[in-house]
């Protein structure tokens, strides 16, 4: 047999075991914040499946394995890694699961002893080492170019090509190739030198030279219509770029891990508009979010809207994109909107202004009214994503956030919302300002509390208030105007179809967010109680609503006064 053959018959697996919980479904793939969600919901990884179809591309033998998508007990993905044989399996990990898949390494190593097992993600790339000494996992690819490094992995093991940096492994294997750049590290264990590092990593890869994801091969129907940030399916994810030109907020934890400050990178519109074309003459997708940090702005933004709108494409499919809130002027929403823009997500995470320049969002409260002003004048329909349980923020504090959050929904500004509980991730500078600071509820090591279900950070009031809050929050959108608003809106089947499904999506969140947790489900009394005192808690004015004003003309007037003093100093 020629080594040809040999090396086609090389199998790459990239899944994600199926968590067995009554919590919900699990949203580990390509998420910043994981999360369990009653109502069913899933994301398509976008950086697993490039490195699936690069693998495909660069001659190997590739299977999707994502049990989660697919809906799997853990005995029947079992099965199916069974009956596929991969000699390598990929799977990306996040700190609230990262023990629960040192277990799942330790029995997959122990009934497939020769299969290769990589991880990747945001917690093992903040701390390899963990992770080596708490399980049998062979290498860790750290950073967020894995969808180029699992092939130069492989590479390495069937062609005898030098290992690239950034791969953890470990003293004694024979399998890859290292370079004399090969750094020694020593378990904390038993202080004995035990793992290797294959030398510094370098995230400059030219995202352009991807091929497109092969949608085929990774099942894009698992994750083409439940999903929120969908109106119109099947609809589908793209990734232009990695992944925040922002790059600083101190709580996101991809910020500070595996796509830290000087790594952002993005495709060329015209690549992102290629992708596109393809998707839609190829599987009749109708709706498209770009799920990069922030979508790119500026002459690249320009560019793109204008080759869907001189192509035709503007009517052929809608887009949608995360992008922060200060960075556009309504020339550039007003292009989007003609270029069929819809669905955009902002992160406002507080109405606090401590708060945003404590996170270094490099934002100011009145400019939040002000993007989202622009936005929905332009025709797109926002969408903010906000966070409670910051330890500095007291009750009043929280309250001020959802009195705003709720003043927008009222003036139609904002379509949706997604509330969370701020979760410090490992790795992140907020999660070592907790530390210093002795913010944290919980061990520094107990993980699987980080998983949105309720609080682990020391907050100034009762955390079942925070719980009460957060479902607040959810249901700030219900006054009179805006479901009236909603109702006269209706136009077609779709329509009448997203507004049911946000409603189910809504319920889903109150119950995920709900202070009885997991000892209430939809069936129980006690969940529709609370869930009907949080819905209609704001039909009367509160204290804080009458102040939102405000507050914005003081955070607009404060800006006015800095320009000014600015403008003066330069004179």
């Amino acid at each position: 047999m020629s080594d040809h053959e040999n090396f086609k018959k090389f199998k790459i697996a990239v899944g994600y075991p199926p968590i067995e919980t009554n919590k919900g479904v699990p949203l580990l793939s390509q998420n910043r914040q994981f999360q369990y969600f009653n109502a069913p919901t899933y994301i398509y990884p976008m950086v697993p499946a490039y490195a699936a179809s690069l693998a495909k591309v660069r001659g190997y033998d590739v299977v999707w394995m994502d049990g989660i998508g697919a809906k799997q007990t853990y005995q029947e993905w079992i099965d199916q890694l069974d009956s596929e044989k991969p000699d390598l399996l990929m799977i990306e990990t996040k700190s609230p699961v990262v023990k629960q898949h040192w277990k799942t390494i330790k029995e997959l190593k122990e009934k497939f002893p020769s299969m290769i097992i990589v991880l990747v993600g945001d917690h093992v790339t903040y701390d390899p080492k963990e992770t080596m000494d708490n399980s049998p996992v062979d290498y860790i690819i750290t950073g967020g170019d894995y969808d180029f490094m699992l092939s130069d992995l492989a590479d390495s093991v069937t062609k005898d090509v030098v290992l690239v940096g950034g791969i953890w492994g470990r003293k004694g294997d024979t399998r890859v190739t290292l370079s004399e750049l090969i750094k020694y590290e020593n378990s904390e264990v038993n202080g004995e030198e035990a793992y290797w590092v294959s030398g510094p990593l370098r995230q400059t890869h030219n995202l352009d030279e991807l091929p497109f994801v092969d949608r085929d091969l990774t099942h894009w129907e698992y994750y083409a219509y439940a999903n929120g940030n969908y109106k119109y399916t099947p609809a589908t994810y793209m990734y232009s770029g990695k992944d925040c030109w922002w790059n600083r907020c101190t709580f996101c934890v991809w910020d500070h891990t595996i796509n830290p400050q000087g790594t952002y990178r993005r495709f060329t519109p015209e690549r992102l508009f290629a992708e596109v074309k393809h998707v839609v003459d190829n599987y009749g997708v109708r709706e498209i979010f770009d799920d990069a940090g922030t979508l790119f702005v500026g002459p690249p933004l320009k560019k793109f809207c204008n080759l869907l709108i001189e192509s035709g494409y503007n009517k052929k499919v809608v887009f949608g994109c995360n992008m922060r809130l200060n960075a556009l002027t309504q020339e550039y929403y007003d292009l989007m909107g003609k270029a069929n823009f819809r669905f955009i997500l902002y992160g406002m995470e507080s109405g606090n202004q401590y708060t945003l320049d404590k996170l270094d969002k490099g934002l100011k409260v009145h400019q939040i009214e002000e993007g989202v002003r622009m936005a929905k004048k332009a025709g797109l329909e926002p969408h903010l994503t906000i966070m409670l349980g910051y330890p500095w923020e007291t009750e009043e504090m929280a309250k001020n956030t959802i009195a705003l959050a709720k003043m927008m929904f009222k003036k139609g500004y904002v379509d949706t919302m997604q509330a969370t509980i701020v979760i410090p991730y490992p790795g992140t500078p907020l999660y070592k300002e907790c530390v210093e600071n002795d913010w944290l509820l919980v061990d520094k090591h107990d993980y699987e509390e980080f998983d949105m279900r309720g609080p682990v950070m020391k907050i100034p009031f009762a955390h079942e208030r925070l719980m009460e809050l957060t479902q607040e929050l959810y249901s700030s959108f219900f006054t009179p105007q805006y479901m009236i608003r909603k109702v006269l809106s209706i136009r077609n089947l779709d329509d009448i179809k997203f507004l049911w499904y946000s409603g189910w999506k809504i319920i889903g969140h109150l119950l995920d967010f709900d202070k009885e947790q997991t000892k209430v489900n939809y069936a129980s009394p006690k969940f529709w109680i609370n869930a009907v005192k949080s819905l209609f808690t704001h039909l009367l004015p509160k204290k804080e609503d009458q102040k939102v004003e405000e507050t914005i003309k003081e955070s607009a007037e404060a800006e006015i006064k800095a320009r000014a003093g600015v403008s003066s100093k330069v004179e």
